[in-house]
């Protein structure tokens, strides 16, 4: 399991959070809301090992992650960045294939990690698609691919930066329930940014809310999925509309 313990953070002239203690367990599916500039990219790569917090501690099962080999530790926690900072030129398979890096033992690509590749490209519908060149794809495509890549690494914990972005409303569905399954059937813990209210109360079962001045609520979504704490969070008024499959808020 992923635990922060007395956990700060901060950029040049703002805090973004203060003295956040949380326990991630395999099975549940987080959700973490905030406003631009709240510091949900941030939080996500503390909580990932990728930046150093100001004060506090990480660790994954009892380990601080400073503690664990780059390798090992990404064997444990895998990330899905919001960019890649590059262009990748290969095919799709080619790019899935790199998620495999943390399990090699040796030089070359394997039979098991090339069927790793296409089992996962296949649970985002982009089978088909392998052998195209990432760059031929729409954003769309390039972003299930990306997701297809983190499938393909197996790791134990799943960190998603906004994993929604360029999908249509079909597939950020899609994209959900397969995020969702890999928690409640799998066991694996699942950590996402998301803008999206409609979609965190209905596939996450817990919700860390950035607010200003650092201050943060984390705990179960249905206690927190509320709308005077949304309003308060986006700073603007909102709406609530009961459903058959929960409460949906939209812009007053």
């Amino acid at each position: 399991m992923l635990r922060a313990e007395g956990l700060n953070l901060s950029v040049p002239g703002k805090v973004l959070c203060r003295d956040l203690n949380i326990v991630i367990k395999p099975g549940e599916c987080w959700g973490i809301l905030g406003r631009n500039g709240s510091g949900k990219t941030t939080l996500l790569h503390a909580l990932s090992g990728l930046r150093a917090p100001d004060a506090g501690l990480v660790s994954w099962d009892g380990k601080p992650l400073p503690d664990y080999p780059r390798r090992e530790l990404a064997r444990q926690i895998g990330v899905l960045p919001q960019d890649e900072g590059h262009e990748f030129w290969g095919t799709a398979l080619e790019y899935v294939l790199l998620g495999r890096y943390p399990h090699s033992r040796g030089f070359g690509i394997t039979d098991g990690d090339e069927e790793a590749a296409l089992a996962a490209l296949q649970q985002v519908g982009m089978a088909d698609m392998a052998h195209r060149t990432l760059i031929t794809l729409s954003g769309g495509e390039r972003q299930r691919v990306r997701i297809a890549m983190l499938l393909a690494q197996a790791p134990q914990h799943y960190c998603l930066d906004e994993p929604l972005q360029h999908l249509d409303l079909g597939h950020q569905a899609e994209a959900l329930r397969l995020l969702q399954r890999l928690a409640v059937e799998e066991g694996k813990a699942v950590l996402m940014v998301l803008h999206e209210t409609l979609w965190a109360g209905r596939y996450c079962d817990h919700i860390l809310m950035l607010y200003d001045e650092g201050r943060v609520l984390a705990g179960s979504a249905a206690e927190l999925m509320t709308l005077k704490n949304l309003e308060e969070l986006y700073r603007c008024g909102l709406r609530e509309i009961e459903t058959e499959v929960g409460s949906y808020f939209l812009p007053a």
